[in-house]
């Protein structure tokens, strides 16, 4: 019987096996055939202390029996209120202000909106969105609309509204992407930059210096320009911090959370932002209020997964289990550099990414199916992104199983 399922980001008419996966437990899956898969990828980059965590398992059960779903608006519960107050403790002044939704699309979609409203509220005539080039935050129509232009969201263009997007930050050309940002601010109707901090994900893992992610935040403040920091992927650990933004000592005025939020167990999202964002929504007029909801927002349930989550990061030494996933992972890039065909070696935090060697760049490059069906085949859960080959693993990866991954990667360049 064919499945009546139709999956994400797969073309279905390739006739590529779908595994029928039965449970998972830390950094593997399991499949119906019984196979063990390692998840290379944690998951599309949620699962952060492994699959099943025991102490985010048991919150779950345990708010199943108490509270399972409860409108938002004008209501509140004490998941939502416990795991807000500790967000505004452990990121940085001044995000002071915490807006539920579900899942990092809409975490985007809620932080455009609350940047046009202030904007909007306070009588300034700014609409204009900066973006990044290469970037990716998203398959809602906002998310669509900041992201990069291209096979993702081709077919929708109509909905699209226009951006200014400014080039990559590579290595040698910093300058240009500096003096780009500083001339779209200057044109006074920008309400907001959006970007990913040190790495862009979808976008190939491109990586980019902290010095210039401070320097753009800089010059966003000079010219009252929102500054919104899109840390779906990079929060949590991943670039080895808690919030990429650290590592530049900035602080965003609008920060986007989700993924790891929960451990990457159920659906969440938060987008965090600063008094006056807040303030330029906040009257007796309930015009002014911010127009936005879900009917799942601040979920009960998820909001306890979350909760369980940073019990983990407060009483676990998860910073020490990054540091040490970061040193294996450079050990094992080193060795993939060696490989002719392997090019542009990378690594962020527990991040590493590579470039393989191929008649076509870029996310349709006839390589990522093949290398996907090959690591598949060996047992490992890899998604190339085209022709670049990245790992990133739940921070309970063992040394076996990461040595397996990075074996496998050279034995199926290997047969290139």
């Amino acid at each position: 019987m064919t499945s009546p399922v139709w999956h994400p980001f797969h073309q279905h008419g390739l006739g590529e096996p779908i595994p029928l996966v039965t449970h998972a437990e830390g950094a593997a899956i399991y499949t119906a055939d019984g196979r063990r898969i390692i998840d290379a990828i944690s998951s599309w980059w949620v699962t952060t202390h492994g699959h099943c965590h025991p102490r985010i398992m048991s919150a779950i059960r345990e708010q199943t029996e108490r509270l399972d779903q409860l409108i938002f608006a004008g209501w509140t519960h004490e998941p939502a209120e416990n795991l807000a107050a500790e967000l505004v403790r452990i990121t940085p002044r001044p995000l002071e202000y915490v807006f539920f939704s579900d899942s990092g699309s809409t975490s985007v979609e809620v932080a455009l909106k609350m940047a046009l409203g202030y904007f909007h509220n306070r009588g300034e005539p700014r609409h204009r969105i900066i973006v990044l080039e290469h970037s990716y935050h998203g398959d809602t129509i906002g998310g669509m609309s900041v992201g990069a232009r291209g096979v993702f969201n081709s077919a929708y263009a109509p909905l699209l509204f226009d951006v200014e997007t400014i080039p990559f930050p590579s290595e040698g050309a910093e300058q240009a992407t500096l003096d780009a940002l500083d001339r779209a601010c200057a044109k006074g109707d920008a309400a907001a930059f959006i970007v990913e901090p040190l790495i862009l994900g979808a976008g190939g893992m491109l990586i980019y210096s902290a010095k210039v992610l401070g320097q753009m935040r800089t010059i966003c403040e000079s010219h009252g320009v929102l500054f919104i920091a899109d840390e779906v992927m990079t929060a949590w650990g991943r670039t080895g911090s808690l919030l990429a933004c650290a590592q530049a000592n900035i602080v965003p005025d609008i920060l986007c959370l989700s993924k790891g939020l929960t451990g990457g167990s159920l659906p969440l999202a938060v987008t965090m932002a600063s008094p006056a964002i807040f303030a330029a929504h906040y009257s007796t007029d309930r015009t002014l209020q911010f127009f936005h909801s879900s009917s799942y927002t601040a979920n009960p349930i998820a909001c306890a997964a979350a909760n369980a989550n940073l019990v983990i990061w407060r009483e676990e030494p998860v910073l020490e289990r990054i540091s040490e996933l970061s040193k294996r992972q450079a050990a094992g890039l080193e060795r993939l550099s060696a490989h002719p065909i392997i090019i542009n070696p990378r690594q962020l935090g527990t991040i590493i990414a590579v470039d393989v060697t191929a008649r076509e760049d870029g996310y349709l490059s006839e390589l990522g199916p093949r290398l996907k069906a090959t690591f598949t085949y060996k047992d490992i859960l890899l998604r190339p992104l085209g022709n670049t080959v990245y790992v990133m693993p739940p921070y309970c990866i063992d040394e076996s199983d990461l040595a397996q991954v990075h074996d496998a990667i050279i034995a199926v360049v290997d047969k290139l």
